[in-house]
């Protein structure tokens, strides 16, 4: 019986063993074809920009294409179901947002799953610190000139976002209740209709990141009032901090945006997606880009961008319950 047993143990050490070698070449071969970028917002906002500042460099060290497709709609919500339910093999991935990974689950009691859970981060590619923008016709010129203006005109001025649920969202909702102003929140699907609503003066207000919105300070169409950043970004050293410019803490956030796997993809195929973006993320042209664009270089390992989602997923649940803010 004994050497039943044995014989019976080395039959299950060499399933075991093919299985493995046989999973270790196919990780190996991976990827084998073109990788789907899930992206949940629309092209031309930061999101976009920042992935295709990684995409030549991801691209060139993987042998394949990183096809972007733009699944917008519902905060971003329509392209992350479209992602938990494509197959973990690695060849279809989510870059989204903080709000995507670490907000809608308290936000969105009904969303059914928990972003944490169902998705496996491979690195925070770049952190964009926000901006608190107003019309250039809107008079005020720094936080507290706005502030007053807001309260003198309680109800009838207007903050716009890429949707509800998101940063944006959120940190106007804070801004309009720091102010006493009781603004009223426009949702758009996407940062760049947002804009042009803000162009138009259909809002007067609006949580930005600097890239994308660049042109327009430049010119004087839009104002930029403060950053949410520990120091003044280089490529607006004349607007102040949101320290410097009286803004309370936590009411004005920033965002990051990071690339994601479901759950269950191979743990190789995951850290090889996060070398190539350190890779990419090291060359000195587009690190010079980054800092011009006002964004902080990511770059961390899966579990390092883990563990700050699973911490910053507990101070976003306090500051949703602070704001009462729903996703609408």
């Amino acid at each position: 019986m004994k050497k039943n047993v044995l014989r019976g143990l080395s039959r299950l050490g060499m399933v075991v063993a093919l299985l493995a070698g046989h999973w270790g070449s196919a990780t190996a071969a991976w990827p084998e074809k073109p990788l789907r970028v899930i992206l949940p917002y629309a092209a031309g906002g930061s999101g976009d920009i920042i992935f295709r500042s990684i995409q030549a460099g991801l691209e060139k060290g993987l042998g394949q294409s990183a096809v972007v497709d733009f699944r917008t709609g519902a905060n971003g919500l329509i392209g992350v179901r479209e992602a938990v339910k494509s197959p973990a093999d690695g060849y279809t991935l989510l870059f989204g947002p903080t709000n995507n990974f670490v907000i809608d689950q308290f936000l969105n009691k009904d969303l059914g799953f928990d972003p944490l859970q169902v998705f496996v981060p491979v690195t925070i590619v770049a952190d964009t610190p926000y901006l608190l923008v107003i019309n250039a016709a809107t008079p005020a010129g720094n936080y507290a000139e706005l502030a007053r203006y807001a309260g003198a005109n309680r109800g009838k001025l207007n903050y716009a976002s890429p949707g509800a649920a998101t940063v944006p969202h959120l940190s106007g909702r804070m801004l309009s209740d720091a102010m006493n102003a009781n603004m009223t929140h426009v949702p758009f699907r996407g940062n760049q209709p947002a804009v042009v609503a803000l162009l138009a003066n259909e809002v007067q207000m609006i949580v930005h990141s600097y890239g994308s919105i660049a042109p327009l300070l430049k010119s004087g169409k839009l104002r930029a009032l403060a950053v949410a950043a520990p120091e003044r970004l280089r490529a607006l050293p004349d607007v102040p901090t949101t320290v410097e410019a009286g803004i309370p803490d936590g009411v004005l956030l920033s965002n990051w945006w990071a690339l994601a796997a479901p759950g269950g993809t191979n743990a190789d195929i995951v850290n090889r997606l996060a070398r190539e973006i350190r890779t990419t993320l090291a060359e000195p042209e587009l690190q010079k880009r980054y800092f011009d664009q006002g964004w902080t270089i990511g770059g961390a390992t899966p579990a390092e961008s883990a563990q700050r989602m699973r911490r910053e997923a507990g101070a976003w649940k306090n500051i949703v319950e602070r704001s009462g803010a729903k996703a609408e």
